[in-house]
């Protein structure tokens, strides 16, 4: 065994581990508070309690479970109710359907399954519903997947996340026509996704219709506890059970969920499992029974209060911003707020999309609502990452597609969001939302440009958020597929590097690290001063130059190999005529030493030196007369393209000039008259054609002066002028 000191430092080592999980581990320990200690003080008293004697355990356990039950039937309006507390927030349910089977179908704990066969019963759940909850019932029940139906949401009428009472009606009756049995509701007040509340008073009276239970959950139960309520959610208190997660509402570490019930009969109640005549499984409520005591009537009240003010704040500021549009079913309380960025249309686009809807599923509408889907998860992983307080998560909702939630009740009193987290996060969306319109409006002319231009394919990628998918496509004879495609990687990869070298406020990447396109440049998000023109033909014309010097260097590799196998057979041939010319004497090792030194033969060095410009093999026998290497003709250039337009001092690259149209034909006249000064000052050496680079003009002095020495040297027999006079006139007009 080991001691306790190493048994604690092996827990901390496991808790802490790196300095990153150090670090957010600390961060959450920090926010907990004491009301955050107290409910994990109630657990190692918990333990502590369980070894009392047994009738002690029993007078403390059922005090502690009466008065938690008594002050949440109090505190969430739900009267003569009893409570199950348990960890998982689905197992309250699974209880609730025990006990309703156990209560229609009186000879269930003697038949068993038997008496399920002759009659099936049916639970019904929302189509909103959080998903795999109607699978993880069946699986505890044993009850075969049929027994579930899933009731959808309004089509016509209402709120889209709201359930379909008639067609629910309508469901019933064909279940019950069929020899069925219907046995539970579940209904929702405040849906997983966009948080509405069913309408809970016409589903009681369905449900009292058919004998059936009410259950209801959800995020909106936790408005009870408030003094004004709405109407929807007042309702619940009628229900037959509902499930309340306390722990994400008040900010509580490791305290168990509840399901708060009526019922008559405490034996099903213990059959089904929400009663427990051990003292130790009472003692789950005591977190509970101390955090509550811990905060309080108000305090309680406060901190719900506060997560309700959060959304209204977020909710005022959305409705004043653009291309913003909010999702929420009560705008004076809804704890939920759900937004999108959406572009409205004008009136003809509004007119000719309309046309399309009347169609089936037109293609040009699925893709724009992919892309919007795309555009939205980016900014709401933006937003998360720049507040990591507010919460914000991304949502998919059947109807509205991929939305941003923010749900204060479950996030605010874990992270200790604050009103100034609220206003930071409508500030960051503002910043966002000129991004986006760019980048949506500045999308269709991307690929225009990428689709005239020679070289360049333009790859339609719905999932990426940005300006687009480009590749250069690289033309080649090759039959070799596999070579072709490595040399198509090897351009592609050198474009995305050269792109990241210039100075730009854009972002070029290889995509996402799944799903995304190979060999491709993927360009993030833009600007509305996005020169378009000029990013595609920068792309294009350093596409071009790495291909011409991948090319050159192709051919300059086999141009040398050509000329080693021509200088191994000239000189292979050299040494046989040098044989014939030695004579085979010479050749024997002692006669030809004896030879040479009585005659010596004067033999000729005739080496070879291959001219990489030329591509030609030529003699040494030059060489060694003028005892200097010959410098031959000069090489070509290499080939370079004109990345960019000439930008302003301070200016990025592939940015929309702001000068004024007469400032720009003041420049144009003045870089035209200079261009006609220096064709005038050119060398009297140089040809029209051959005009001095930039390069060679700043960069070369020596041959500067040599060439306003000639320049000078004209000019005094030509005009007889003196030579200072000169040499300033030309140095002024030069500059």
């Amino acid at each position: 065994g080991q001691d306790m000191v190493s048994i604690l430092q092996l827990v901390q080592n496991l808790m802490h581990g790196e300095e990153e999980e150090e670090t957010s581990q600390s961060y959450r320990i920090q926010n907990l508070g004491e009301q955050g200690h107290m409910a994990l003080l109630g657990h190692s008293l918990a333990a502590y309690i369980s070894v009392l004697d047994r009738e002690r355990l029993r007078k403390l356990t059922t005090r502690i479970l009466s008065d938690t039950t008594l002050w949440l039937c109090r505190l969430f309006r739900y009267e003569n109710g009893s409570a199950y507390y348990h960890e998982d927030d689905r197992e309250g349910l699974l209880k609730i359907c025990r006990l309703v089977i156990h209560t229609r179908y009186e000879d269930y704990t003697l038949e068993g399954f038997n008496v399920l066969y002759t009659k099936q019963p049916v639970i019904y759940i929302s189509s909103a519903a959080r998903t795999g909850l109607g699978q993880a019932l069946c699986n505890q029940l044993g009850l075969p997947l049929s027994c579930v139906c899933r009731v959808p949401c309004n089509t016509m009428f209402g709120s889209q996340h709201q359930m379909d009472v008639a067609l629910l009606d309508r469901l019933i009756k064909d279940d019950v026509e069929f020899g069925k049995l219907p046995l539970l509701l579940v209904a929702n007040a405040g849906t997983p996704g966009a948080g509405h509340t069913d309408k809970l008073g016409r589903l009681k009276e369905l449900c009292e219709q058919y004998k059936m239970w009410l259950h209801v959950e959800g995020v909106n139960l936790a408005t009870l506890a408030l003094g004004y309520v709405s109407s929807s959610v007042l309702a619940a208190t009628k229900c037959d059970s509902m499930t309340l997660t306390l722990g994400s509402w008040l900010g509580l570490p490791a305290v168990p969920a509840v399901t708060l019930y009526r019922h008559e009969d405490p034996s099903l109640s213990l059959a089904a499992g929400l009663t427990s005549s051990q003292p130790v499984e009472k003692l789950r409520a005591l977190p509970l029974w101390l955090s509550l005591q811990y905060l309080g009537h108000d305090g309680i009240v406060e901190r719900i209060k506060h997560a309700s003010q959060l959304s209204q704040r977020l909710l005022e500021n959305l409705k004043n911003l653009d291309f913003i549009k909010t999702s929420v079913e009560d705008e004076l309380s809804s704890p939920v707020v759900v937004f999108k960025f959406f572009q409205e249309y004008s009136n003809r686009d509004q007119t000719s999309h309309a046309a399309q809807a009347s169609t089936i599923q037109h293609p040009i509408m699925s893709n724009e609502r992919h892309i919007y889907d795309t555009f939205n998860q980016w900014l709401g992983e933006q937003l998360a990452q720049l507040v990591p307080a507010s919460g914000v998560d991304v949502v998919e909702l059947e109807d509205e597609g991929t939305c941003v939630r923010f749900s204060p009740l479950m996030t605010s009193a874990v992270l200790g969001t604050e009103i100034q987290d609220i206003d930071y996060l409508v500030d960051c969306l503002k910043m966002k939302i000129p991004v986006l319109t760019s980048t949506l409006q500045l999308r269709e002319e991307f690929e225009q440009e990428v689709r005239r231009t020679v070289g360049l394919l333009y790859i339609e990628d719905l999932a990426w958020p940005g300006l687009g998918v480009v590749r250069y496509n690289y033309h080649s004879d090759e039959k070799n597929d596999d070579k072709q495609e490595k040399e198509l990687e090897k351009i592609n990869t050198e474009l995305l590097k050269k792109l990241n070298e210039l100075e730009s406020d854009l972002t070029f990447s290889l995509g996402p690290e799944f799903g995304g396109q190979k060999n491709c440049v993927y360009i993030g998000m833009v600007t509305e001063d996005l020169d378009v023109s000029e990013l595609v033909e920068t792309i294009a014309a350093t596409g071009r130059e790495i291909e011409e010097n991948s090319r050159l260097l192709e051919n300059m590799t086999e141009v040398v190999r050509k000329g080693i196998q021509e200088a191994q057979l000239q000189l292979q041939k050299a040494n046989e005529e040098r044989l014939l010319e030695e004579g085979l004497l010479r050749q024997i090792p002692v006669v030809g030493s004896v030879l040479n030194w009585f005659s010596p033969f004067q033999a000729s060095s005739k080496g070879r030196t291959f001219n990489l410009t030329a591509g030609s093999l030529e003699s040494t026998e030059s060489m060694y007369v003028s005892k200097a290497q010959g410098t031959g003709s000069t090489p070509p250039p290499t080939p370079t393209s004109s990345l960019a337009k000439q930008r302003l001092p301070g200016q990025k690259a592939f940015k929309r000039s702001l000068r004024s149209s007469d400032g720009f034909s003041e420049t144009s006249s003045i870089s035209h008259c200079d261009d006609l000064d220096k064709l005038d000052q050119r060398p009297p050496n140089l040809s029209p054609g051959q005009e001095q680079g930039p390069l060679e003009m700043e960069g070369a002095e020596e041959q500067k002066e040599v060439v306003q020495a000639k320049t000078d040297t004209e000019d005094i027999h030509s005009d007889k002028s003196p030579p200072d006079c000169t040499k300033v006139e030309d140095q002024g007009s030069q500059r």
